[in-house]
């Protein structure tokens, strides 16, 4: 799943079928060094697959952390990358090699606004969330993404996530425009926009590095106000 190109490469949001920013296959560790988990809440083992780094957020669910720049996460995000299905509406389904990734899409997660995303209960990697600034907006804004595991798709982790996310953006952050992007026939990621209250705004045409089945009908932008969220959050 993921959504939009805009932060991620391609399109921004994505589960299940989405571009830039949207799950995969278990990552490639070490021989017995799993690299997928962070440390289980209240967990005090010295498990050398657990990450140490402390959560930034944390849902009832999730616990999502700062990317490190590691080549365990660097395994994380290239075993995400490398499902067909996860990149479907990304690269049209071509995996990314890794010296694309480490170059590329792995950069921008090292200079901020990308988390990981796991399990709390287990510290299973289940993909990543972004909120990431818009320079270009003339209102403090930001761009929401997120893509994950095709094992986690369809369990409401990327809505919870992004939820999260946005609370934290109208917040602690000062965001007053939330926006996320996707394929124009990516219902999946577009879905997980409207549960998170995002409406839909406008669909546009750009030309994109990796032809997609679908760009001939165009990419849309979905938008959240500070003023709508808190609307919202005072009537529910």
């Amino acid at each position: 799943m993921g959504a939009g190109r805009n932060a991620h490469g391609r399109r921004a949001a994505a589960q299940g079928p989405a571009r830039p920013p949207a799950g995969t296959r278990a990552p490639s560790g070490g021989p017995g060094r799993p690299v997928n988990r962070l440390a289980p809440t209240g967990s005090r083992g010295e498990d050398p697959g657990m990450h140490p780094t402390d959560p930034y957020l944390t849902t009832a669910r999730l616990a999502l952390r700062p990317f490190a720049d590691t080549e365990a996460d660097l395994d994380l995000v290239v075993a995400l990358d490398s499902d067909p299905e996860v990149m479907r509406y990304i690269t049209g389904g071509r995996p990314m090699t890794r010296a694309e990734i480490r170059a590329e899409s792995f950069q921008r997660m090292l200079r901020g606004g990308f988390w990981a995303t796991h399990l709390r209960a287990t510290g299973e990697f289940l993909g990543w969330h972004c909120l990431q600034p818009d320079a270009e907006s003339p209102a403090p804004s930001a761009d929401l993404g997120y893509r994950l595991r095709k094992a986690a798709w369809g369990r409401g982790f990327a809505t919870e996530g992004a939820l999260a996310l946005i609370a934290k953006g109208f917040g602690e952050l000062g965001y007053d425009r939330i926006t996320a992007n996707t394929m124009s026939v990516n219902t999946g990621s577009r879905h997980v926009m409207e549960k998170c209250g995002l409406s839909y705004t406008r669909t546009y045409y750009e030309e994109w590095p990796h032809p997609v089945a679908g760009d001939e009908h165009g990419d849309v932008e979905y938008v959240l106000t500070r003023e709508e969220w808190s609307t919202r959050r005072q009537a529910g």
